[in-house]
């Protein structure tokens, strides 16, 4: 019988991080091939350096040197990179970064060519990974790129709250001038998008921050939610889109306001990552939303203080693998509802 699962392709990240830790605790249960078909993009020799420093044995990897070789009962790997490579837990090394980048770039390869369905992508280190290649802050921003779907918003998830920011990885200096009508007007049309077609919500409701504290204070202690926020708000609403605010942030998370919405839109990284980790830091998932493929990965980083100790909860990958399969089926749904008017969108699953 043909294998119809959803291949979900993994990258192993930052061979001397987490990475692996929390991946094979995520496969190690064969339930998980019941819904879907892993592959891994990375290293059978670090896969079972991992293995073995975890003291797990009851763990092995298919390997294979293509996606449509995957095995759909097992835990399959491909290999990316050089056999020779040496693993140093906890270190950040050029080569991590590099056999990091070489996972990555041949898992987003057969993304895009549809040898894999979902990418699900283990923590790299940002500032090993750089070279010639690859010049981006992030994820993110690489496969904003490489997918040439347009612009993109990082998102975060759990089953508590949903958060995207406005000015995602850039220096504080430089959040103020990342601030504009036209910028918050699209996170907010790729954010709206998205709670519809990936998440099956009908009509989103959108929290959307303040940049100064206490919103402002009518222009006290400035003028962004005057000039540039209540704007942009007034403009999606045009487009309708339900975008309320601006909100402190201080209060809104404090008050539980952030209940009230579908998202919660935040002017920069940490004014909404740092909330958001403390309410969900062990099951929350970063998905990448506006671009044709899918993509998420766990909240966490690479976690190198505690890399090889097998400590690390696997919590945050697992449920990065259920959201990008979600999601998948999702759109499917989506497609298919739209194709014909008559058929009301409210059959799309909404995420649980």
């Amino acid at each position: 019988m043909k294998n119809t699962k959803i291949k979900v392709g993994i990258t192993h990240g930052d061979i001397n991080g987490i990475g692996y830790e929390v991946i094979i605790k995520s496969l190690i249960d064969n339930r998980i091939f019941d819904i879907c078909t892993p592959i891994i993009y990375g290293s059978p020799k670090v896969a079972a350096y991992h293995r073995k420093a975890l003291n797990i044995d009851n763990f092995s990897l298919n390997n294979i040197k293509e996606a449509k070789e995957a095995h759909p009962k097992r835990a399959n790997i491909i290999n990316c990179v050089d056999e020779n490579i040496k693993v140093e837990l906890g270190k950040s090394s050029r080569s991590a970064g590099n056999s990091a980048f070489q996972a990555l770039e041949a898992a987003v390869a057969d993304l895009k060519k549809g040898a894999i369905d979902v990418l699900v992508t283990a923590p790299i280190n940002k500032k090993n990974i750089q070279s010639k290649d690859f010049e981006f802050p992030g994820h993110t921003e690489y496969l904003e790129s490489k997918l040439e779907s347009g612009k993109s918003l990082m998102l975060l998830l759990s089953d508590k709250l949903r958060v995207g920011v406005v000015a995602g990885h850039v220096p504080i200096v430089d959040v103020p001038k990342k601030i504009t009508k036209e910028a918050i007007v699209e996170k907010l049309t790729i954010l709206n998008t998205s709670l519809l077609k990936d998440f099956g919500i009908q009509r989103p409701k959108i929290a959307v921050l303040s940049l100064n504290p206490h919103a402002g204070d009518d222009g006290l202690i400035g003028m962004e939610e005057k000039e540039i926020i209540n704007p942009a708000l007034d403009e999606a609403r045009k487009n309708s889109i339900m975008a309320l605010g601006p909100f402190p942030a201080d209060g809104f998370f404090g008050s539980d306001d952030y209940k009230k919405f579908d998202a919660i839109l935040a002017m920069y990284h940490d004014q909404g990552l740092a909330p958001f980790k403390a309410l969900a830091f062990d099951s929350g998932v970063n998905f990448t939303a506006g671009l044709s493929g899918i993509r998420t990965s766990p909240a966490h980083g690479t976690a190198y203080a505690i890399a090889g100790t097998n400590v690390a909860s696997e919590t945050s990958f697992r449920e990065a693998m259920y959201l990008a399969i979600d999601i998948h089926n999702n759109r499917a749904l989506y497609e298919e509802a739209n194709k014909n008017p008559m058929k009301p969108v409210e059959n799309v699953k909404n995420f649980q």
